[in-house]
């Protein structure tokens, strides 16, 4: 098993490696509009950049739970049971956390100035080990 210790890390996926990294630092680094950073068996990392003015995208996981760790920025989150229905709404900033329960409807749009910078935690893993889309765009397609 290799160790790895953060230091000057490459962001990639380091899949089942035992890792120490900084989440804060790995997340500001990250421009892709996703990264996968770790893909284990039971769950995954991944970083996003958000655009000022875009969003994650209204989506649900059915069998999926969610953490979404706000490392930089701010943004409106929201969440309900339908996606016509989303009553469950707050401002999100840095330090913010926002579980998301599998089966949620959710969105995160980023409403400053500057890039929203996260960290996702899903569990169990939501995209396939190596997982980069530069932009939503390359998001949306690939999850089509």
């Amino acid at each position: 098993m290799a160790n790895r210790q953060m230091h000057s890390m490459a962001i990639t996926d380091y899949g089942k490696q035992a890792v120490i990294f900084r989440p804060h630092r790995e997340a500001r680094l990250n421009w892709n509009f996703r990264t996968a950073f770790w893909t284990g068996e039971y769950f995954q990392i991944t970083l996003m950049s958000i655009a000022p003015g875009s969003e994650v995208g209204l989506e649900q996981h059915k069998s999926t739970d969610q953490l979404l760790l706000i490392e930089e920025g701010a943004g409106l989150t929201m969440m309900g049971e339908s996606k016509n229905a989303l009553g469950m709404q707050r401002l999100v900033r840095q330090g913010d956390a926002v579980i998301v329960p599998a089966g949620t409807w959710h969105n995160l749009k980023n409403i400053g100035k500057r890039p929203l910078k996260i960290l996702s935690v899903y569990s169990p893993p939501e995209h396939p080990f190596g997982t980069i889309h530069k932009t939503k765009e390359d998001a949306d397609k690939a999850e089509q």
